[in-house]
């Protein structure tokens, strides 16, 4: 129950701080800078306690995604967010079953140690010149779908690996976040009935504190919107590897 976890509103100032970091990376992250918002996981975790933390972030990416897609709405390619979305749906619903009993530490695990090992296979082929999108492997698709699912349900995690699944595709940069900002704002809205009715980690003193920090968060937005227009392609692929790459190893010592 939520009323067991730490009240957001109840917390001293270097707490508010800290949260107010991650309202702005959180801002940054989903104007462009992909996947700087996973750092808030762990940082979100030791602040309120992993379920509590978990509806505490939820409301700040929904912000994220909301504003992102008045930027990128019209780069958004609909055929990719069809092919992944019903084993995604698989995953989720999975995880909203199980979620309350699962080792945290073990699904962690096993996710980073997925990431990292899809993204060699995406470097590989980077380095070796082949061509051949991995979306065309069934088996691709739909391990990362269903993965994706069950991770943002669980810790709101699946920001790398559904990155790898658009990074794999070599879309160019404007394409790669309005896509993603779509299908981010499908599922976490999909998430926050489930987090407020059915886990009890949202609730009126969290929310509270999302829009108390929202205006944080749409100043780093802004700020990521300004700073991605002057990443060159090339260069923001190599970016949003290496924040990948990062994530995973973050999701790993956590």
């Amino acid at each position: 129950m939520i009323s067991s976890f730490v009240n957001p509103l109840q917390t001293d100032w270097n707490t508010w701080f800290i949260t107010a970091l991650c309202a702005l990376i959180t801002g940054l992250s989903k104007s462009g800078l992909k996947g700087f918002a996973m750092i808030n996981i762990p940082i979100l975790a030791i602040l309120y306690g992993g379920m509590s933390s978990v509806g505490i972030l939820l409301p700040f990416l929904i912000f994220g995604d909301a504003f992102a897609l008045i930027y990128y709405r019209r780069n958004a390619q609909w055929s990719h967010i069809k092919r992944l979305f019903p084993w995604t749906m698989v995953g989720l619903v999975i995880a909203m079953l199980i979620g309350k009993y699962i080792n945290d530490q073990q699904f962690r695990t096993s996710i980073a140690v997925s990431i990292l090992v899809c993204l060699a296979i995406i470097v590989y082929r980077d380095i070796s010149g082949q061509k051949t999108a991995l979306t065309n492997n069934k088996w691709f698709t739909h391990s990362l779908g269903f993965s994706g699912g069950f991770a943002t349900m669980i810790g709101n995690a699946a920001g790398p690996i559904f990155n790898l699944y658009l990074m794999s595709m070599r879309l160019p940069k404007n394409v790669f976040i309005g896509t993603g900002a779509y299908f981010y704002l499908i599922l976490n809205t999909i998430k926050l009935p489930i987090h407020f009715f059915y886990w009890q980690s949202i609730s009126t003193s969290t929310l509270q504190l999302n829009f108390v920090m929202l205006p944080i968060l749409l100043a780093g937005a802004f700020a990521g919107k300004k700073i991605v227009q002057y990443i060159p392609e090339k260069a923001y692929r190599i970016f949003v590897i290496g924040v990948i790459a990062l994530s995973a190893i973050v999701l790993l010592l956590k």
